[in-house]
């Protein structure tokens, strides 16, 4: 057996196939880490250049928003089909598409890849209330399931590993969170941890990452967060933030996935007046907060977590608000960094249901609480608030602020976000598929009876 194994590795040594393919995947996991490091400058700096244009002209967005979105309503669907909302769903979807395997280029290939970064783009400086991790997800799990047209893939790999693995790679690379890449791919998108795929997750994650970390430098997400843990008051704290960031999240959970489906029917009828509505409805919500709703909410949440910067008393729920309607409209754009910004900004208000508490701590705990309660997954939200901060000092009540929102979020939303709107993408599929094949069949049976 132990010869076997011998004989068998030195066959691979020399296969110039299996080097092939391993040269083929080392590259994709290589454009994975460019695409993040891109995509994260592109959209920073489409953010910046619409806070420096409302700075200028401040009814700006109510021309450019409503504009903006139908412009990209009009690429998602003409130029881009699949490219819709967050990517992690369809990321997700497409693991899980067993009997129509065919149909997982509708979800994930070269051409959605390259549309949904460039949409993220323009989406962010329409000043709609999107992130760019999860496109980035897409981004990547696309790319490297576009691999299997350049090498032969084992098939598990072909099925699984190169989606799992590029899905892991992709959230490495936006953050610079290779851990919390790694347990968002076991804990949410394959809801397993299986031998086969695991050593090509870590591969992909190692080297997508060294290659973000070469153009982008070694940081922390939001700096490094400093927090002071005050017993016996801190277990007071932590229950409370967990009840109230579990129930919001929750709540933006069902409402996302509920309304979007009841809004589905009238998108499908008017995208175009839709999106303009919606454009209006956001020009409207950053009026009224101060500005503060516009894209990924990345500064008001670092001010929240480093108590440099106050953010106005009403930001979570206009935040909330903006993002829920930013992906009704059916635009490319993530949830994961406006959720953030939600949760910090929620825990920043809730100190002062503590006198004498320091801000920080409650606004990381009220971080880990609402964006738990949004996506269900309380593993990847302690680790990646834990890396976005370098901070462990509070681990045990992130661990447990974390549970506790879990808990909570189930009894609003039964069904994790991700995992209702995949499911959604794999019914709208094999509808399609199903017409498309009725048709056929119906046309071939025409064309007999007349011969």
């Amino acid at each position: 057996m132990h010869r076997k194994r011998i004989r068998r590795s030195r066959k691979q040594l020399a296969s110039a196939r299996v080097w092939r393919t391993r040269v083929v995947f080392m590259v994709g996991a290589l454009l994975v880490g460019v695409s993040a490091s891109l995509l994260a400058m592109g959209a920073d700096w489409a953010g910046e250049r619409f806070r420096r244009g409302i700075e200028q002209w401040p009814w700006l967005p109510f021309f450019i928003a409503p504009a903006g979105l139908v412009f990209i309503v009009w690429l998602t669907r003409n130029l881009f089909p699949g490219s819709e909302g967050s990517g992690i769903p369809q990321a997700i979807a497409a693991l899980h598409l067993k009997r129509h395997k065919h149909l997982r280029h509708r979800l994930l290939s070269l051409r959605i890849a390259i549309g949904k970064g460039i949409m993220i783009v323009l989406g962010l400086l329409s000043g709609a209330s999107i992130g760019r991790e999860g496109p980035t997800i897409h981004i990547a799990a696309s790319i490297s399931f576009s691999l299997t047209r350049f090498a032969r893939f084992p098939h598990y790999d072909i099925s699984r590993g190169l989606i799992l693995a590029g899905g892991a790679a992709g959230l490495a690379g936006a953050f610079n969170t290779p851990l919390a890449g790694v347990m968002f791919a076991i804990e949410e998108m394959a809801k397993t941890f299986e031998e086969k795929t695991n050593g090509t997750v870590f591969t992909a994650v190692i080297v997508s990452g060294i290659a973000a970390l070469a153009i982008s430098g070694n940081y922390a997400y939001f700096g490094s967060v400093d927090t002071v843990i005050q017993l016996p008051q801190i277990f007071g704290v932590v229950v409370m933030t967990g009840i109230v960031g579990g129930l919001a999240g929750g709540s933006f959970s069902a409402l996302l996935v509920h309304g979007g489906r009841r809004l589905a029917p009238l998108r499908k009828a008017h995208p175009y007046l839709m999106a303009a509505a919606i454009g209006l409805l956001l020009a409207l919500i950053g009026l009224a907060s101060g500005g503060e709703t516009w894209g990924t909410g990345y500064a008001e949440a670092k001010g929240a977590l480093t108590a440099t910067e106050e953010v106005g008393r009403g930001f979570p729920l206009f935040k909330y608000l903006a993002t829920l309607i930013s992906y009704w409209s059916g635009i490319p754009g993530g949830i994961f960094a406006p959720s953030l910004s939600i949760g910090a900004g929620l825990g920043a208000e809730m100190a002062g249901w503590f006198p004498g508490t320091d801000v920080s701590t409650v606004a990381l705990l009220g971080m880990a609480a609402y964006f738990t309660g949004v996506v269900q997954t309380p593993l990847t939200a302690v680790i990646i608030i834990m890396e976005m901060t370098n901070n462990q000092n509070i681990l045990l009540p992130l661990m447990a602020v974390a549970l506790i929102a879990d808990g909570v979020s189930k009894l609003l939303s039964p069904q994790p976000i991700y995992r209702a709107l995949a499911e959604e993408f794999i019914r709208d599929l094999c509808k399609e598929e199903k017409k498309n094949t009725d048709q056929e069949t119906g046309s071939a049976a025409s064309n007999s009876s007349q011969e």
